[in-house]
């Protein structure tokens, strides 16, 4: 068996930086990697400046107004503050390599504004193409990319106070899950192996893990997670995160592939520069770190931001904030693995006695099919 099956992680996710230039209307960003990647998420975050962090993807629609969703906060799809997306633009659609920026009426598009840096983290699903899902009790639509590992998933909450399951299209187990409702200003919930069973977090807030009076959603093996459903599970109160009835939501669902992706956990050990290493089996393109327990955020890197080690370049999904460069949290990208360098301060990535997730992406496997090792940075 070839030790991984992607030997161009860039076929299926690449992270794209740019400058706004302050005028162009519908501007098209090009990624130029190895290969050309045409994303059907788009998550992007503003690096110099407080601003909301969206996500786009291809199943609910790019390029109309009305359809980002934002995870610094829980509000509805397309209400960003008070004025909607139809006058702060939207990224994507898609292009042959690379998306488009729309110029909306307010701060040039929002994506757009002269002289502000951005990101972008891209994946590849299937082409905005759908299918209807009926493994689980829900039916969901489905767009998956199963060699990737990826899908996105939308459905419609049937209210069931009992455990529920939705297909999830993968053919095997998912390791993350990331969910939002898409109708009610809720928090995002989301699993990554790791976290205790039956237990959550949530993408837009610091909160540790828990098991939520509000809704969870579960994919730890045996019942909650197969390799064609994950779980969720509703909870008291009128409005929940992952089941109301009637209301619609989206699922992110990433499945581990070796020599591509990651999901899983460690401890800190609280020394200054010489914390964990933890081994990926590929050399990571992006990394998000979140501590179980509370005061630490999901935190993200990546070597497009950062091509040197030493990669303080930070950014905070739970915030409107701009990229943290300020030597607190720092991790190293190894050719197999990343190692934290730091006692990262507020739990945020080495806390002695504190477990962690993580979630990574490759910029390429320590091995290739063909045994050709990677280089380190």
């Amino acid at each position: 068996m070839a030790y991984t099956n992607i030997d161009d992680p860039s076929a299926y996710f690449q992270a794209k930086t740019w400058t706004g230039d302050g005028a162009t209307s519908t501007r098209t960003i090009t990624n130029g990697a190895n290969s050309q990647l045409a994303p059907d998420l788009i998550w992007g975050a503003c690096r110099s400046n407080v601003q909301h962090k969206w996500i786009q993807d291809s199943s609910r629609g790019f390029s109309t107004g009305n359809k980002e969703l934002v995870t610094n906060n829980s509000q509805v799809e397309g209400d960003t503050g008070a004025v909607n997306s139809g006058a702060y633009g939207w990224l994507g659609p898609s292009v042959t390599d690379g998306f488009k920026t729309s110029k909306g009426s307010v701060n040039s598009g929002y994506w757009n504004v002269n002289a502000r840096t951005y990101v972008a983290w891209q994946w590849k699903a299937n082409g905005g193409t759908t299918a209807s899902n009926t493994d689980g009790d829900i039916t969901s639509t489905v767009q998956v990319n199963q060699d990737a590992g990826f899908s996105i998933v939308t459905y419609t909450g049937n209210g069931s106070t009992s455990d529920q399951t939705i297909g999830h299209g993968l053919g095997v187990r998912a390791n993350a899950v990331i969910v939002k409702n898409r109708d009610a200003a809720v928090n995002w919930v989301v699993y990554v192996d790791g976290l205790t069973a039956n237990h959550s977090l949530e993408l837009n807030t610091a909160d540790g893990e828990s098991d939520s009076t509000q809704g969870r959603v579960l994919s730890n093996a045996g019942s909650r997670g197969t390799s064609t459903i994950f779980s969720i599970r509703s909870g008291s109160g009128s409005v929940v995160q992952t089941n109301t009835s009637g209301e619609d939501y989206v699922a992110y669902c990433f499945a581990e592939k070796q020599g591509y992706s990651k999901f899983g956990s460690y401890v800190g050990n609280g020394v200054n520069n010489n914390g964990p290493f933890v081994y990926l089996g590929f050399k990571p393109a992006f990394i998000m770190i979140k501590s179980t327990t509370s005061s630490g955020a999901h935190y993200m890197w990546d070597t497009k931001r950062s091509p040197f080690n030493g990669m303080d370049d930070y950014i905070n999904a739970a915030e409107a904030d701009a990229e943290g460069t300020n030597g607190i949290l720092t991790i190293d990208a190894l050719s197999n693995g990343f190692k934290v360098m730091n006692t990262g301060a507020n739990n945020g990535t080495n806390q002695s006695g504190t477990k962690y997730v993580y979630y990574a992406f490759a910029e390429n496997p320590f091995v290739t099919s063909t045994g050709a090792p990677t280089t380190a940075r």
